[in-house]
Parts: structure tokens; C-alpha cells; sequence
């Protein structure tokens, strides 16, 4: 485990000190239940204000406190580590929900703007596509870059599309299967290259040069027609078209990289800022 500040969660509070800690084995940041509910509830003891409404949802029967809240060592004010309860952000929402305090209502009120989004893009698709287009204008990708993203989303839905048909039902199944994509092109698995750029919630393809964007189209698109021709059914006969995909886009790597003499998968990303990891105590 390792702790930083997570920027999103810490804007949502006005700025106001979140610990949160980043669980590198499930992609998940957790966040400490103690300092959401001393803010919100404006609490001199917020452990005790923790307590009392864990009680009152048990009481009250509005959902078991402990499905969605683990332990984990998080720092405390005097520099040493303990176990604290936290949430993921699922369980955040949810416990700000529950929360009966002035303080929450503009949360709860920015949550149920986010609902309403949600509603009128399953009535409107293309309100959901234009969202994604104006979020990667403001994170600087000029309009080619967004239109090669968009239609590499496309791709990746017609692979996802072909493996569902070939038995494919599982989301650790797809997982697998874009890992040996990965793996035989770039020698590493979707987790691990995300590691390599430094990067943990963020996108890995958003983080990309073009070259690499490139190859990892190459690899799906390639697997894709594979698939297509070879029909596999069921994961093991998918996976062995996957490696055959990535290697195509691997004998495309190898040859460009002895081109221009050097490696093309980087370490480099689109970040702003970088994490940095502090070791906790034991």
C-alpha cells in the first residue's frame, strides 16, 4: 500500500485534508470514513460522530456498514500508522448519502446532477460520447488525437463484441485476453505497463505515445480479424488468437525499433503531477 493525496476527493471536500490510500492489487483508492464524516458533519469527534451513525443505519436497517468499510493502516496527526475504517468511492457516496448535515446537501446535490446526466444519456447517447470529447479538450488533446481515441474505442467494441460470441462472458475474462495482447507486444500486462508510466486510475491508452497507440490498435485489430477467421470458442482457444494478434503488432514493433534504434514503449505519460509513495510503518 501506498498514500498520497487523491486530487479528485480532496476537491469534492473544498481542499480539506482526505487520507486516502491506493490499493495497488485491486486499482482502488480507499479513503478514511473518520475524516468524510468530521467534515461534513462538522464534528470535534468525528470518531464518535462514526460511531453514532453506524449505529443508526444498523438501527434504522438502511444497509450493513461493514459490506462496504475495511481496515486499513492509515497515518494519523502524531506521524504513526493504525487501522482506520475506510471506504472505497462507491462507499463514500453512499455514507455521504446517509449523512443528515448541511454541509453534505451540496455533494448530494452534485450527485444527483450527475444522475440526471447519466438518465438523459441513455435517451441520448451521442450526449455521452460529446461528454468524453469535451474532457479530453480540456485536458489538451488537440481534435486528431480524440478522433483516432473515439475510433479506437470502436474497435475495442467490436473485439469485445467478437469474444462475447465466442464465449467470452466474464470481465476477468477480457481482462486475461487483453493482457496476452499486451504481453506479447510490449512484454508486459495492461497492470504492469500502467505501473511502468506511473500511472494507477488513469487510462493507459490516454498515456500512450502515438506509436504506442498504434501498436496496441494493431494487436486488437489484429486478434479481431484472427478471430474472425479461426473462430475460437471459450477462453483457451481465444487467448491463443490473442498472442497471435499481439505478435503481429510485435514483429511491427521489433522492426520499426531496429529502424530507428531505439525502444519505442516508454515510461513517459500525459500527467501533470506524479505520485509519490510513502512507505508505511509496521
Amino acid at each position: 500500500m501506498n498514500q498520497d493525496k487523491m486530487h479528485l476527493v480532496n476537491k469534492l471536500f473544498n481542499n480539506e485534508t482526505i487520507r486516502t490510500v491506493w490499493d495497488s492489487e485491486h486499482e482502488k483508492y480507499f479513503i478514511s470514513v473518520v475524516d468524510i464524516v468530521g467534515i461534513l458533519a462538522d464534528s470535534n469527534e468525528p470518531r464518535k460522530y462514526w460511531n453514532w451513525l453506524k449505529n443508526r443505519l444498523k438501527r434504522e436497517d438502511e444497509f450493513e456498514v461493514s459490506s462496504i468499510t475495511r481496515q486499513l493502516k492509515l497515518k494519523a496527526q502524531d506521524g504513526k500508522y493504525r487501522m482506520t475504517d475506510v471506504v472505497d468511492i462507491e462507499g463514500m457516496f453512499r455514507i455521504i448519502e446517509s449523512i443528515p448535515s448541511k454541509n453534505a446537501e451540496p455533494i448530494k446535490q452534485w450527485l444527483a446532477g450527475l444522475g440526471s446526466e447519466r438518465i438523459n444519456e441513455t435517451f441520448d447517447p451521442s450526449l455521452a460520447v460529446q461528454r468524453a470529447m469535451d474532457l479530453y479538450r480540456t485536458k489538451g488533446y488537440d481534435e486528431k488525437w480524440i478522433a483516432k481515441r473515439i475510433k479506437g474505442i470502436q474497435d475495442r467494441k467490436q473485439l469485445t463484441d467478437l469474444w462475447a460470441y465466442g464465449g467470452i462472458t466474464e470481465q476477468k475474462e477480457y481482462a486475461i485476453l487483453t493482457n496476452e495482447i499486451y504481453k506479447e507486444w510490449s512484454g508486459m500486462t495492461a497492470k504492469e505497463y500502467k505501473s511502468y508510466k506511473g500511472l494507477r486510475k488513469e487510462s493507459l491508452r490516454d498515456n500512450m505515445s502515438d506509436i504506442e497507440i498504434a501498436l496496441a490498435d494493431l494487436g486488437e485489430i489484429a486478434t479481431r480479424e484472427i478471430a474472425k477467421e479461426y473462430k475460437p470458442y471459450g477462453l483457451e482457444q481465444n487467448k491463443k488468437v490473442a498472442k497471435m494478434g499481439g505478435n503481429t503488432a510485435r514483429v511491427a514493433k521489433d522492426d520499426l525499433e531496429k529502424k530507428l534504434g531505439r525502444k519505442i514503449v516508454t515510461n513517459k505519460n500525459q500527467l501533470n503531477y506524479e505520485y509519490i509513495n510513502e512507505l508505511e510503518n509496521k
